[in-house]
């Protein structure tokens, strides 16, 4: 059991940022590892260029590293944003636009999960107009991953570092996978499990690992404090990921955390660990 028990991938949108975007397949790759993910990279552009979409593909194949997750369009992140889908206007019709295109990427690479994050509260617009809107899109958002083979993630955030993000904890985020899968009938809408934002937001993490485990199809990992590398903080990572496999997950662990030097980061994992399996 421990780490050497998971199959981890790496955040290519949080790790190994000192270099260009279409370097970091081959560095994650260099160190070891065998899948990789990312937020959606172009934060101004839900529907970019052929050329740069070809581009990152290319990257990512000619790395020989599995691309095992991708956000759909989510704004300025990081940044001041936290999603887009329930943003009414202007950001509701960039995410609506960015779903085929987000969606077809992920199929041309055999990507099989697809992150929708949720967004902020706005000022003067009434929560459960926002949420009305959220839904009619994460449905949208769960049809078109379907189209591809693939499943729709719902991730709760936490509440010191994003406080007018209503999806705040594993069990609202788990509300809005209900009843994204009650609207659809699809039952492809998982939670994704992020240790690190459960944690701080005070949750239970051994209890919320026991109630959720089943509809986990995705988990994020970073130590707090900091968001470093495992061994940085005080999470007891390698035991809840542990718990995680008894529960029966069997997923990806993404490493979501940062790191000023990505390659020498890695040092708490073996690397006969890092290769995907």
């Amino acid at each position: 059991m421990g780490y050497s028990d998971q199959r981890f991938n790496v955040n290519l949108s949080i790790l190994f940022t000192e270099l260009p975007l279409l370097e970091r397949p081959a560095a994650a790759a260099k160190a070891g590892f065998g899948a990789v993910e990312l937020w959606w990279p172009w934060v101004d552009a839900p529907t970019p260029e052929r050329s740069e979409l070809d581009a990152l593909k290319k990257a990512i194949e000619d790395a020989g590293v599995q691309l095992v997750g991708l956000n759909f369009y989510a704004g300025q992140l990081p940044g001041p944003d936290r999603g887009a889908l329930s943003i009414p206007g202007e950001e509701s019709e960039k995410f609506r636009a960015n779903l085929a295109v987000a969606a077809d990427f992920a199929q041309s690479l055999g990507c099989k999960a697809l992150n929708a994050l949720y967004g902020n509260r706005v000022d003067g617009v009434d929560p459960a107009v926002q949420d009305e809107l959220a839904l009619e899109n994460l449905v949208l958002a769960a049809r078109e991953a379907d189209r591809v083979g693939a499943i729709l993630l719902i991730e709760a955030l936490n509440a010191p570092e994003s406080p007018k993000c209503p999806l705040v904890s594993a069990p609202k985020a788990i509300e809005v996978v209900d009843k994204v899968n009650a609207a659809t009938g699809l039952g492809n809408a998982k939670f994704l499990m992020d240790l690190y934002h459960l944690s701080m937001n005070g949750e239970d993490l051994p209890s919320v690992i026991e109630q959720y485990a089943a509809k986990t199809a995705h988990v994020q990992i970073a130590d707090n404090p900091g968001r470093g590398a495992p061994g940085t903080g005080s999470l007891p990572l390698e035991g809840l990921l542990d718990q995680l496999k008894k529960a029966g997950y069997e997923g990806w662990v993404g490493l979501e955390y940062k790191a000023a030097d990505a390659a020498a980061s890695f040092e708490w994992l073996p690397r006969e660990a890092r290769a995907a399996r």
